[in-house]
């Protein structure tokens, strides 16, 4: 495998290039390798000889030519004889190493790790017994897009079942009232303001990556309650006012509570994407996002609104609400096919006696099932101990999950699933978990490497988490040769450049020495570097974190300059930063809308409900993820801030609604609140959850923890909307008594209305009230 892959070429106009030429290469000007390769001709010539005095040792071996070379984290899976000598491993790590020294380097070396990669794949095929795990610099970027090119099928089913659900939630059997065309514009809304967002990240140089997959749904949460809420509100008007007065209402009923909405999307994302979150993918996710929502805002109000306006004149005018063609009387349908009769069923308002107060919206299904059934049944007295009796479990298995929380660190779960990077990682963990990756030191300044406590200093900042050591051997090799005290600084840099470059054993370290020659010919070491392995526990990952943690608080607080540096050490932050600086954000945001909305909202209370509803719905929803096996990463944790949104936006209306209430008893408020606000939260969520449901297949881990957080944020804020607060709302604060006004029966008052009507039109006139 090894000569395989260093005969790859690269074929580029007059010139082959081959891992010889844009490898890294040693003092001597070959490539530098793995020592685990050494050790493997060493042990086949010893075989080919008959010899069988060879053996190698773990973690750390002898070569032929006496140095000591360090395998832990080449060999894994290692079973050992009495000490430390290898009986057996079940897995090797080969390492090749390419040079990025200009862009054509970088074209050739690019083009190498692919072709590198079906080297390697070619080479299982015709080697089954041994299995294979390619990995390279760009394996995780393109898995990570990978996402994105699997998931095309999925959203486009999810887009028809959202897009069928939708003209259904707004569709009713009276042909005039029914609504279809209005889901349909809906979901049309929150696809151009999504695309609008999309088109604008690009023009402006934008990159796309695959957290971009949880736009759409956090448009589709937002912008469809809020177009269901306008045609709630219009459900609400009275059939013989103009259009104009109908629509008049609905933006004043319902566009307060949007706005408000919209404006804490906008902060909380916004503060996303300033300059004060550190992840550049959650920095433009939540620029998109902002993007997104502040077109949906001006497409409602311009865009939906039209095409509310529109279906308003069809319906006044008694025509179809498909077909937009005139329905006629019942005496000439009765004249029809029944088909036809079917088709074209509506209530027309002569049908109606003026002694009867119905509403003719009220054949809708969900309106019909709320106001008949639901709201009289979780009101009701025994139905409120089994509700209260679920919410306490609901809290105990939500702390349950509480205590057990932990931050991500795996690189798989940001990947499509069955790629090279989760095969990778998988195996790595499996074999190679004993002993942390090599972790470099450098020391970028020059120091009295001749001098006794410099050096003990080194030793003392390195001792406790440094199991072995390259400096530390070399360290004692100095002082084998008896050079380091009492040698001046010229006779200390001469010898060690003549020993140490010599010296067989430490021949691996020339290219970790820097040095500079002086005027006066004195040379100098201006910077050096040692390499450390930490022992770590198999089961224990968080440990490489915490060993990172370590490393720059003694590099804050030693005497000697140094950085360290390990290629895992880039998600160790991402993950690091991921977790903290969103959670911070979100929190920054939170108490700035609590700030705001407290001078904006009619009732303190609001406020207060509010805060304790979110605060229990984030609180169970970081539960329930940890028990289904999502930890806190980048996704995970911009979908928790998400949550905060999307828990205000069904929420705050109904809750509005009730603590605003004056007179009557707390249950006919929630009733009245669930009447009110309940249709636009359900058609919203069942839209929401089918939706959703195609995510789950997606074989990605990205989308699974994408489905999996948003399925349990809609989900426990729908418990909280449809059974939590009705009922605790029915005996606890505001008490409705303290608002209720004395009616003094002597001083009743009779009115008279008058309704002035252009009988050329339906519009209103004037109106003369007489007392």
């Amino acid at each position: 495998l090894h000569s395989a892959v260093t005969r790859i070429q690269v074929q580029r106009p007059g010139f082959n290039y081959t891992f010889a030429h844009i490898c890294i290469l040693n003092n001597d000007k070959t490539c530098i390798v793995d020592d685990i390769v050494h050790v493997l001709e060493e042990l086949k010539a010893a075989r080919s000889s008959n010899r069988t005095n060879f053996a190698i040792t773990y973690p750390i071996t002898h070569l032929k030519d006496g140095r000591e070379v360090y395998n832990g984290h080449q060999l894994g899976g290692v079973t050992v004889h009495s000490k430390d000598r290898v009986k057996s491993a079940e897995a090797i790590q080969l390492t090749y190493y390419l040079q990025a020294i200009n862009s054509l380097n970088d074209m050739v070396a690019e083009k190498w790790e692919s072709i590198f990669c079906d080297t390697v794949e070619l080479f299982q095929k015709s080697n089954r017994k041994v299995k294979m795990y390619p990995f390279t610099s760009s394996s995780l970027k393109e898995d990570f897009q990978k996402t994105s090119r699997v998931s095309e099928r999925y959203l486009i089913t999810s887009l028809i079942l959202v897009v069928t659900l939708a003209i259904l939630c707004c569709s009713m059997q009276d042909c005039v009232r029914s609504k279809p065309w209005l889901g349909l514009l809906g979901l049309l809304t929150v696809t151009l303001a999504t695309l609008t967002a999309a088109g604008i990240i690009n023009l402006t140089g934008g990159k796309y990556n695959s957290t971009f997959l949880g736009i759409p749904f956090v448009m589709l949460g937002h912008g469809l309650y809020g177009t269901f809420e306008m045609l709630s509100s219009w459900r609400k008007t009275r059939e013989d006012q103009h259009v104009k007065e109908r629509t008049a209402a609905v933006f004043a009923d319902s566009m307060l509570s949007f706005s408000l909405t919209t404006a804490m999307y906008l902060v909380t994302f916004g503060i996303g994407a300033s300059p004060f979150t550190n992840i550049e993918a959650a920095r433009i996710f939540c620029c998109n996002s902002c993007i997104a929502i502040f077109f949906n805002y001006l497409y409602v109000l311009s865009f939906y609104g039209s095409s509310l306006v529109f279906t308003g004149y069809i319906e006044n005018n008694y025509q179809h609400s498909i077909f937009c063609r005139k329905v006629p009387k019942p005496e000439v349908l009765q004249e029809k096919p029944a088909w036809y009769r079917f088709l074209l069923t509506a209530k027309f308002s002569e049908d109606t006696a003026d002694s009867e107060e119905t509403n003719t919206y009220e054949s809708h299904l969900l309106v019909w099932f709320l106001k008949r059934y639901y709201c009289d049944w979780i009101t009701n007295t025994y139905v409120k101990p089994f509700v209260v009796l679920f919410y306490l479990v609901y809290i105990s298995f939500a702390l349950m999950g509480y205590l057990q929380v932990s931050e991500g660190s795996d690189l798989s779960n940001i990947v499509a699933t069955a790629t090279r990077t989760i095969e990778y990682t998988t195996a790595q963990q499996k074999y190679f978990s004993n002993y942390s990756p090599v972790i470099g030191f450098y020391i970028y300044e020059s120091i009295e490497y001749w001098n006794t406590s410099v050096q003990e200093d080194v030793l003392e900042y390195t001792k406790g988490f440094v199991r072995i050591s390259w400096f530390e051997s070399y360290l004692n090799y100095l002082r084998k040769l008896n050079i380091s005290t009492g040698l001046p600084k010229k006779n200390f840099t001469d010898m060690l450049r003549n020993s140490f470059l010599k010296a067989p054993e430490f021949a691996h370290f020339s290219e970790d020495i820097i040095f500079s020659k002086k005027y006066n010919n004195e040379v100098d070491v201006v910077a050096s570097r040692m390499f450390l392995v930490a022992k770590t526990m198999e089961t224990k990952r968080e440990e490489l974190y915490d060993l990172l943690e370590t490393l720059r608080k003694l590099s804050l607080t030693s005497k000697v300059k140094f950085i360290v540096f390990n290629p895992s050490f880039v998600y160790m932050d991402r993950y690091a930063s991921s977790v903290g600086a969103p959670l911070q954000n979100s929190c920054i945001s939170a108490l700035f809308l609590l700030f705001f909305s407290a001078f904006l909202v009619a009732d303190s209370l609001i406020n207060v409900w509010l805060t304790l509803t979110v605060a229990s719905v984030e609180f169970g929803v970081i539960g329930f993820m940890t028990l289904w096996k999502v930890e806190l990463d980048c996704i995970s944790v911009l979908c928790l801030i998400y949550g905060i949104n999307y828990t205000i936006d069904n929420c705050a209306p109904l809750l509005s609604t009730f603590v605003l209430g004056k007179e009557f008893t707390r249950t006919k408020w929630v009733k009245n609140a669930l009447e009110v606000h309940g249709v636009a939260i359900l058609q919203s969520y069942l839209c929401y959850i089918v939706g959703l449901i195609p995510l789950a297949a997606v074989p990605s881990n990205l989308t699974r923890t994408l489905f999996r957080c948003l399925f349990l944020i809609a989900l426990v804020t729908f418990f909280h909307c449809f059974a939590i607060l009705p009922v605790i709302l029915t005996f606890l604060p505001p008490s409705k008594k303290k608002r209720k006004e004395k009616k003094n029966p002597e001083n009743r008052e009779e009115i008279e209305c008058v309704e002035m009507v252009d009988m050329d039109s339906t519009r209103v006139v004037d109106q003369i009230t007489t007392v």
